[in-house]
């Protein structure tokens, strides 16, 4: 059914294919974008300042706007939108484009290109993006005829919010821009290729609800792909139902409450011991949503290596492709785990908790160690970590870069949300902490948001402070500066024979100058006894403000798991 009459201006005439690409993204319910514009894209920023139903957020990089995009669609469970122009602007993008591919972020970005004529010929700010990014999106569209584009629009929004969510570029020449669109809006979407399963295979299903049913040692790992399918309530009951423990990744951080009993912490190379020491011994590993990466599986010949493991994922390609699955399951998390209730009955495993429960303080004495053998009165940024734990409640949304920083709050921060926590899991993309609160704060403006971050990763996209300033965004920076690439440096330390080189951050800012310059409330943070009182005075402030911490650089983050080592081979102290 048509419903192009609705994208019509008040005075019902033909709009061109700038007008019809916002009046798409309003039939689309997009209530803010990101964007930096430029010569190519001037039509569609035209088109924009005449809707009264979109906020265009200016941003002060493109690299930044794709993050933005993302921690707005991971905050908002909606998709991010992001708009560039072409050459540059629109090869800005592929880090944050890359970034959410990764981690499954449903994004729509729309770049400008070149007039078809001159796609080529080499014209000035000329890229072919679409061929860039075609490894790094799920699908990429070049817009030729303007009378394709409410279609495409229509397409890419689909794309990115089903199956396995992820980015879709469109790329719309200007002169495609500026026709006008005697196109009708389709709706409903029908792509003969494409075709996302949803409901699990009910025999498979019934079949690891058995080993499930069997298992003496059972364990529950679950990713991000149950905060996806909006699926944490159903995993809290299997886990009840099943007695079993339940391990996160890194993005799903969210996906089970830390306060429940079974909640064993984060899986991984700087997982929890009680977490890796468990997956080490379960007889039957049910992974829900995660994808058996690197960093969660350690040496893959000695992962979970006791265990029957099944395999709950809405992409067929990632089951299998990095361990193999006894009961592969493609499916949606929250329709398998429904099916699976119905299957069930109430298991008991007491001793196998246990067990588990004796391993939950390796982790409080690995840190207390290292703690004890510093420097009399020195601050350690886990100190500040459980300080925002327990102010907090763990209800903020905290953004993270990537570092040292990042597998501190992935320990310590436990959020009681889907969208509580989010970070860049599969790229590992410094720089991404900051945008990212800018997008998270804009989507829940009633929410504390929180971007925890280190000194190497802020100043990669810092000037996005400009962009939380002209917003008046009350998000609250908390900085780690240890002068130092600190995660770099603990890979030196261990596989370069602590041979330090290339990590020292000496030009670093005075940072305090830095918040004055963009008018934020500062805090510092020097000695452990001050921590409380000042997290409290700077998560009260009303508006943006820093908190900077000064770190020793010679902290590590621990457990660690070396390369070539399974899980429970991890070092656990200094």
């Amino acid at each position: 059914m048509s419903v192009l009459a609705e994208i019509k201006d008040t005075e019902n005439r033909q709009l061109n294919g700038a007008q019809a690409i916002i009046a798409c993204l309003e039939l689309e319910q997009v209530d803010t974008v990101f964007s930096y514009p430029g010569g190519a894209v001037l039509s569609i920023f035209e088109a924009l300042r005449e809707s009264n139903k979109i906020k265009n957020v200016l941003t002060r990089t493109e690299q930044g706007a794709t993050h933005a995009a993302s921690g707005y669609a991971r905050a908002s469970g909606k998709a991010g939108v992001c708009i560039a122009t072409s050459g540059p602007g629109a090869t800005n993008l592929v880090t944050g484009l890359a970034t959410a591919y990764m981690d499954s972020i449903p994004m729509v970005a729309i770049t400008g290109q070149v007039s078809t004529a001159m796609i080529g010929t080499d014209a000035f700010q000329e890229i072919d993006i679409t061929g860039i990014t075609r490894p790094i999106v799920k699908h990429s569209y070049l817009v030729t005829n303007v009378n394709d584009l409410p279609q495409v629009i229509k397409e890419a929004f689909y794309l990115a919010t089903t199956g396995r969510p992820g980015p879709v570029l469109v790329d719309v020449p200007k002169n495609v821009a500026d026709s006008l669109c005697k196109a009708a809006i389709p709706g409903q979407i029908d792509l003969p290729g494409y075709k996302p399963t949803f409901k699990g295979h009910q025999l498979k299903i019934q079949n690891a609800c058995k080993l499930l049913q069997a298992a003496k040692k059972p364990l529950i790992y679950a990713g991000g792909g149950v905060i996806s399918a909006r699926a944490e309530e159903l995993l809290q009951k299997l886990a009840h139902r099943l007695d079993a423990p339940v391990a996160v990744t890194l993005l799903g951080k969210a996906a089970y409450p830390f306060r429940d009993g079974y909640y064993i912490g984060m899986l991984g190379i700087h997982g929890a011991p009680a977490a890796n020491l468990a997956v080490s011994e379960c007889d039957v590993l049910l992974a829900v949503g995660a994808r058996f990466d690197d960093r969660v599986t350690g040496n893959v010949a000695e992962f979970a290596k006791e265990a029957k493991i099944i395999h709950v994922d809405v992409d067929p390609a990632e089951i299998g492709k990095n361990v193999p699955a006894d009961v592969p399951i493609v499916g949606d998390a929250a329709a398998i785990i429904e099916v699976m209730l119905d299957f069930l009955e109430q298991s008991e495993h007491d001793v196998w908790r246990a067990k588990i429960e004796s391993w939950r303080p390796l982790h409080s004495d690995a840190y207390d160690a290292n703690l004890a053998g510093a420097a009399n009165g020195q601050l350690h940024f886990r100190e500040v970590l459980q300080a925002l734990n327990r102010q907090t409640k763990g209800k903020a949304v905290v953004t993270t870069d990537v570092g040292q920083h990042q597998m501190v709050a992935a320990q310590f921060y436990h959020a009681r949300q889907g969208g509580g926590f989010i970070s860049s899991g599969g790229l590992g993309t410094m720089g991404y902490g900051l945008p990212a609160a800018v997008g998270a704060q804009l989507a829940r403006p009633e929410a504390l948001v929180v971007c925890i971050t280190g000194d190497g990763s802020f100043q990669m996209t810092m000037n996005e402070l400009a962009t939380a300033k002209a917003q008046r965004l009350p998000i609250k920076v908390i900085l780690s500066n240890n002068s130092n690439l600190g995660m770099v440096r603990q890979l030196q330390k261990y596989y370069s024979e602590e041979h330090y080189f290339g990590i020292d951050l000496e030009g670093n800012p005075d940072f305090a100058k830095i918040a004055e310059a963009y008018d934020m409330a500062y805090f510092r943070l020097e000695r452990p006894e001050d921590v409380e009182a000042t997290l409290q005075a700077a998560l009260a402030c009303d508006r943006l403000t820093l908190v900077e911490c000064l770190i020793a650089k010679e902290e590590m983050v621990y457990p660690m798991v070396l390369n070539g080592k399974g899980l429970s081979e991890m070092v656990v102290a200094e």
